[in-house]
């Protein structure tokens, strides 16, 4: 009976992964620039955070969750400038120098990079808390079991969507040359900063 608590997980995890934004834009160009490993990296780092969410809702941690939408513009504000300085530092990234940065700093920087940009959009909580509300998964989901699989689920239909998408962007990335590519950095950049503009947008309303 609880296996169905790690399904339902599963396939929350990965609807709300797969909807196209800026870390699937982010995910997309890391593979293509820098091999799919760093794009599923990449999309690891959401996956935690997703995770994260997934653990507040499930387990009902009300106080914690109330000061998190009790902060959303302030996250906002915060996402929305990284996601600028991302946007601008993609679009005058060279793909040889990104390449050689990548390869240097190692995983890590990528990792926490979209984690930090997904725990700072309050809408990851606030879809987690409306999606287990309407479910009836939480808060708890019954017992501690039922939760840590619903996490688990949760986990893991994220990161299977990330696993997918960077495999099969790395399918297309051969076919990619250098020119190709620094247009592929340009047209990213100009996306994931016009994500951040919305962001800082909406903070200001």
């Amino acid at each position: 009976m609880d296996i169905g608590f790690f399904l339902r997980g599963l396939i929350i995890g990965f609807s709300i992964a797969a909807p196209v934004g800026p870390i699937g834009i982010l995910c997309i160009r890391r593979t293509l620039v820098n091999g799919r490993m760093f794009g599923f990296v990449s999309g690891l780092g959401a996956a935690v955070a997703d995770a994260c969410y997934g653990c507040i809702a499930a387990f009902g941690l009300t106080t914690l969750s109330n000061f998190l939408v009790g902060q959303q513009s302030w996250l906002r504000m915060l996402g929305g400038l990284f996601l600028c300085y991302l946007g601008s530092k993609t679009f005058i990234a060279r793909p040889v120098e990104q390449t050689t940065l990548a390869n240097g700093s190692g995983l890590t920087g990528v990792f926490a990079s979209t984690f930090a940009l997904t725990v700072t959009n309050p809408m990851t909580i606030l879809s987690f808390i409306a999606v287990f509300a309407g479910l009836g998964l939480g808060p708890g989901a019954r017992n501690f079991i039922a939760a840590s699989l619903l996490v688990l689920g949760v986990f893991t239909g994220s990161a299977l969507w990330w696993l997918l998408l960077s495999s099969g962007v790395a399918l297309l990335r051969e076919k990619f040359s250098a020119i190709h590519l620094r247009w592929v950095n340009r047209a990213s950049g100009v996306v994931i900063a016009g994500f951040g503009l919305l962001a800082l947008f909406s903070y200001r309303k």
